[in-house]
């Protein structure tokens, strides 16, 4: 190789995108890392195998344009790796790569930095195109998370009123006899229906009490419709 051709090579491997990896999963890196292979413009660097070896690696060389993380790896979770490396290297764009497309996921996501939220099945050509549009500075989405984050940001408190209702999970016979609170029946009432006694029924309720923190029958009855728990 002359020397003309070297230094032509050298400048195009310097106007490649520096991509990072955080992938767990050595088959789905693979994959990952064939997609990237498809462009000229992508280079990609290294492959962490976890949120505490993406931090380590990028602290070791921040020289890096974007980073594709995964959410659940070990030691460190993507969604935390992403707060510290978007606090420490705010030049560096991340992408979350994930199977998940829950709101709270992409909630925690927006909030510690992450420029873009793409699902695994993204074609090759997404992936690409996502990439060009963060590093351009863009929030590259796919339509389904789109519509998701504009539903958040509408709505900001659902959020936390889905984790607050995941953490209530009432037994049959719990919902069973908030249902019947709801129609208005009598603790007195509720045992000769279930046949069981009044004082089971009080122990069921104040079960229920503790579970979705509240004080009364009607703000049982209430919290429990907005939770569709009944």
């Amino acid at each position: 190789m002359n020397y003309e051709n070297s230094l032509n090579n050298e400048k195009k491997l310097s106007m490649k995108l520096r991509i990072a990896l955080a992938e767990d999963d050595n088959q789905l890196a693979k994959t990952i890392a064939e997609k990237l292979s498809f462009f000229d413009d992508l280079n990609l660097k290294f492959r962490a195998v976890n949120g505490q070896d993406i931090i380590s690696k990028v602290a070791e060389n921040h020289n890096i344009d974007v980073i594709l993380m995964d959410i659940q790896m070990p030691e460190v979770n993507g969604i935390e790796a992403a707060e510290i490396i978007n606090t420490k290297y705010p030049h560096i764009k991340i992408i979350m790569f994930t199977v998940f497309d829950d709101d709270i996921n992409i909630f925690k996501a927006i909030k510690a930095g992450a420029n873009g939220y793409l699902l695994k099945d993204a074609t090759p050509e997404l992936l690409h195109k996502s990439i060009i549009q963060v590093v351009n500075g863009g929030a590259a989405m796919m339509p389904s998370i789109a519509s998701k984050t504009l539903n958040l940001l509408r709505n900001p408190l659902d959020i936390f009123n889905k984790k607050d209702k995941e953490k209530v999970k009432l037994t049959n016979r719990e919902t069973e006899i908030l249902e019947l609170l709801s129609k208005g029946f009598s603790y007195k009432k509720i045992a000769l229906k279930l046949i069981i006694a009044t004082k089971t029924v009080n122990k069921h309720i104040e079960n229920i009490y503790m579970k979705l923190k509240v004080h009364s029958k009607l703000e049982a009855v209430n919290k429990g419709k907005k939770y569709k728990l009944i």
